[in-house]
């Protein structure tokens, strides 16, 4: 079983300043457009997609226009850069799902990206009924703020100590999110996050899938893009574990990157 002691370490310098990978990444995916047709296309259920932490729907461009190719019904966050969790994000984000579930008439896949995955499961949480299922990229969900290399950052701009605001949620965040499906996608050369605190707890419906690559690449990273069209390509009741095929399973390392954590 999956578990974390104690929090791990941010990241190494090393790491952190590794992350100007991101941009070879995104030139690559958009070099490999043709390849990314093959990626399995949707049945056009909603998708509503997160920014990370000091990030903006700008940041999730690609994989959006990705997703609406795939031919999924795709939903911004809309409430501008993402300066960390406060009463108007969780509001605004309640208001958000509900009315698109109302518009669609479906229930709402939810992707987040680092701090964005929190708010996703959170989300899922409250209102399972209305969630198909929630992807997560380097999210920190099962450590605190202290095992990234952005709390600094988070104090400065907000005047907060992140002790003191992870006190109300961190122990909450560590607990699995039941009867959702839920992928915990990560790198293991993340630079912002450790990438121990990005894994799902062992469980029924719940999967780890390790990539090649960057944490700020993960929105536009090839293998990522391609195993979210897998997951949002099943069926709504019928999730299963994923399982690497040609030509994602050369991109993708060895090992437990496709280990499904429990039986269903």
């Amino acid at each position: 079983m999956h578990s974390i002691d104690k929090d791990p370490a941010p990241p190494s310098t090393l790491l952190a300043l590794a992350e100007v990978r991101a941009l070879a990444e995104l030139l690559q995916s958009i070099q490999a457009t043709p390849l990314l047709r093959l990626a399995p296309r949707g049945d056009g259920h909603p998708v509503l997609v997160l920014p990370g932490f000091l990030a903006s729907d700008l940041s999730t461009v690609l994989l959006r226009r990705f997703l609406k190719h795939r031919g999924y019904t795709v939903h911004a966050w809309d409430l501008g850069r993402n300066l960390g969790p406060n009463a108007a994000v969780e509001e605004g984000l309640r208001e958000r799902l509900v009315d698109i579930v109302r518009e669609h008439g479906r229930k709402v896949s939810i992707i987040g990206w680092s701090l964005g995955g929190v708010y996703a499961r959170e989300i899922a949480r409250e209102a399972p009924q209305l969630v198909r299922q929630v992807i997560t990229l380097g999210s920190p969900i099962a450590v605190g703020p202290k095992s990234t290399n952005a709390w600094q950052i988070f104090e400065r701009l907000s005047g907060q100590s992140v002790d003191e605001v992870a006190q109300e949620y961190v122990e909450r965040l560590r607990q699995p999110v039941e009867g959702v499906p839920s992928t915990a996608i990560f790198s293991k050369s993340d630079g912002i996050v450790a990438w121990r605190g990005c894994l799902e707890a062992d469980g029924p419906l719940r999967q780890n899938i390790r990539v090649r690559g960057s944490h700020c690449g993960l929105g536009h990273n090839l293998s990522v893009l391609f195993i979210i069209a897998d997951r949002l390509a099943q069926a709504e009741g019928a999730w299963k574990p994923f399982v690497p095929r040609a030509p994602l399973s050369f991109l993708l390392p060895g090992g437990d990157h496709h280990r499904r954590l429990a039986s269903a």
